[in-house]
């Protein structure tokens, strides 16, 4: 089997999602930098591995995978990270379902606006109303954990915990006003006592 290959740049929250997977597992791999400031995503070669022009891409033997969450699910599966119980995997795959409608519906105009400074992201009324959803999704994550006491599916570390705990880093290093959650707090200190966190969120950019 090849060494896969992971097309995207780490400045992507997407790409890191990957890449903490991928070192969690313990897996060899290699990276490209592609994306804004290097290779265009909208050159013919990538186009043909991912239509949508977005990192990450996954390549392996196989052929290319695109979308960073099933990117994830594919890596993990056979592992602790994804449970092979039905019941199990589907809380671990609900929250990571969450996370990619629900809770990034809710930031991305504030972040957008007030860290990307993307044009057309500007409007106040907008920021505040996003920065209101942001906090307000975050704690309804903070009353899962509350219920839990450790992770997001429960007592033990999954592939949930990767894409929310990149989440939460991008929450708490946002230039934004933050409601006070004291589980995701505790969350966030238990996150960074694992050393494939740390490599792909502090100090990086939210």
């Amino acid at each position: 089997m090849t060494i896969p290959k992971v097309l995207g740049r780490t400045s992507s929250i997407n790409v890191r999602k990957v890449l903490w997977t991928l070192d969690e597992l313990d897996l060899a791999y290699e990276r490209e930098d592609w994306g804004a400031g290097f290779s265009s995503t909208r050159d013919p070669a990538f186009l043909a591995l991912n239509p949508n022009a977005l990192v990450p891409v996954l390549v392996d033997d196989r052929g290319a995978l695109w979308e960073s969450n099933t990117i994830c699910r594919y890596l993990a599966t056979d592992t602790p990270l994804l449970p092979r119980d039905r019941r199990a995997r589907a809380i671990v795959e609900q929250w990571m379902d969450w996370q990619a409608t629900e809770l990034n519906t809710a930031w991305r105009y504030a972040f957008a606006g007030l860290v990307r400074k993307f044009p057309g992201f500007e409007d106040p009324a907008q920021i505040a109303a996003s920065i209101e959803a942001w906090n307000t999704a975050m704690g309804l994550l903070d009353a899962r954990l509350v219920d839990t006491g450790a992770y997001v599916a429960g007592e033990t570390f999954t592939l949930a915990d990767i894409v929310l705990g990149l989440a939460t880093h991008r929450w708490l290093h946002s230039p934004i006003t933050r409601v006070e959650w004291p589980a995701l707090t505790a969350y966030y200190d238990r996150l960074k006592q694992r050393p494939a966190f740390a490599a792909w969120s502090l100090p990086r950019v939210p």
